[in-house]
């Protein structure tokens, strides 16, 4: 049975899965090293301890979620080797060298400055612990753009050459490469996502807190700052998200047509789907709910302007409609809800109801996960509209994987299955707990008396006490 499956097909649903489970944690890990910055910032400026508490409660838990984000994508990186032999043959001169320095640059400013930071605040000044954290989120944001400008070429290819091996090599300036039509659009687009995520965490957090106890002064704060957060950001993320839609449609103007369900040109404006059932055996979407010329006007800002359909794309060339579809309105809709949740945010400041409005605490709770549903969502529309191609327009999916058996692939996918959902449900079940628990002051003070190891007693501690016999 296993050999009549599709090898290309199961290398794919294996790299989709580990990389979903990647995505989680850096999505996380780029925000919250951002929001360990401004407290420690806070703290110091103010001298408030709140800030200080706050910061050494989401210091543990930024810890392992950092763990776990390395330890999933390193995986990934083997996958290249083993899944997708031919396309890191000819693709490995341009993309290899911008790893390298994703590794040179951002995981090395990280490592260097974390162990400072997780363990050093009682070691170092403050104000060297509070550089030693701003380089940590510094990194974080550096090791995002190195990631997004290498799959942002493979969406939008440029400054590159093919060898006679059948390679891409740069041709020129490695600028060309790096700043690729696609690349400011979906770093600017993927970063915010980052921050809305974690303020969405951050304030789910407090919001349970405040269920609990509203006078917790923790929660209060949290919850605070979280929904001045997601107020501010989540239109600016729409925004960012229509221009990328832009961009996309110039350079990628398949992935659009399955986005929007254009099965058909429309020359005289096309409507805007909102919802229905993708039909690609009869080239329609079934039962559509829709807006006329809407999306003619979204997109070129004239609700008479023409937009192509997929009827202009050859059948082998179409990305698979239906994933793209519904993940894209995941995204958008889960983008409105917390558009809306920040709005209902600033009407219970206005009322004076921010900590006193158990609704807006429980609709907090519900839209916590959704930044991570959001840019899993978001991943799967960039990367499935990128089919039947790897590296967009130049290089087919069919062509780049390894000469695997299907059974060999399928062996690996399920092991991957079986290790993941063990060892990172057990580490998502202990992030939970540690959330759960509600921050208190003077958390994680470090001991003011040496620690006692190997059996030797700090000699403070002996003072008018009796000195056992050899010591």
């Amino acid at each position: 049975m296993l050999e009549q499956l599709d090898p290309v097909l199961l290398a794919r649903i294996q790299f989709g899965f580990t990389v979903s489970f990647h995505f989680i944690f850096p999505s996380f890990s780029i925000g919250l090293a951002s929001y360990l910055a401004v407290l420690e910032g806070l703290w110091l400026k103010t001298g408030k301890s709140v800030y200080l508490d706050l910061f050494r409660c989401w210091l543990k838990i930024f810890a392992v979620v950092f763990a776990m984000g390395v330890v999933s994508g390193i995986v990934m990186s083997y996958q290249f080797g083993t899944n997708w032999s031919v396309f890191s043959t000819k693709a490995g001169p341009v993309i290899g060298p911008l790893m390298a320095y994703e590794v040179l640059t951002a995981f090395f400013l990280e490592a260097g400055f974390l162990g400072v930071m997780l363990f050093g605040m009682s070691k170092v000044g403050r104000k060297l612990h509070f550089t030693a954290t701003c380089m940590v989120a510094l990194g974080t944001f550096i090791s995002a753009t190195w990631i997004i400008s290498v799959n942002s070429w493979m969406q939008t290819p440029t400054g590159f050459a093919i060898n006679a091996r059948g390679q891409f090599v740069p041709a020129g300036s490695w600028l060309a490469i790096i700043f690729n039509p696609s690349f400011p659009y979906r770093l600017i687009h993927t970063v915010i996502a980052s921050y809305l995520t974690t303020s969405l965490v951050v304030g789910a957090v407090g919001a349970w807190h405040l269920l609990r106890d509203r006078s917790n002064p923790y929660a209060r704060k949290m919850f605070s700052m979280a929904m001045w957060m997601a107020a501010i950001v989540a239109p600016v993320q729409i925004f960012a998200g229509d221009m990328h839609g832009l961009n996309t449609l110039e350079h990628q103007p398949a992935k659009v047509m399955a986005m929007e369900g254009h099965f058909q040109s429309h020359p005289d404006g096309a409507p805007l789907i909102l919802f229905g059932i993708p039909n690609s055996a009869e080239k329609r979407i079934d039962y559509a709910v829709q807006i006329p010329k809407a999306s003619s006007l979204i997109l070129k800002h004239g609700p008479d302007a023409p937009l192509a359909g997929l009827d202009t794309i050859p059948d082998d060339r179409e990305p698979p409609v239906g994933v793209i579809f519904w993940s894209f309105r995941i995204m958008v809709g889960l983008g409105f809800a917390m558009l809306g949740l920040g709005l209902l945010s600033v009407l219970a400041r206005l009322r004076g109801s921010l900590y006193d409005w158990p609704a807006l605490h429980r609709l907090a709770i519900i839209m916590g996960p959704s930044g991570f549903v959001a840019v899993i969502a978001g991943w799967i529309t960039t990367e499935v509209g990128r089919q039947p191609y790897t590296v967009y327009g130049q290089l087919l999916t069919g062509v780049s994987h390894s000469p695997l058996a299907a059974p060999a692939v399928a062996a690996s996918l399920v092991a991957f299955i079986l290790v993941y959902f063990s060892v990172f449900g057990a580490g998502v079940w202990y992030l939970l707990k540690l959330m759960g628990q509600a921050p208190h002051a003077h958390e994680s003070d470090p001991p003011q008396t040496p620690i006692r190891s190997a059996g030797i007693t700090p000699a403070h501690a002996l003072d008018g006490a009796p000195v056992p016999a050899g010591s």
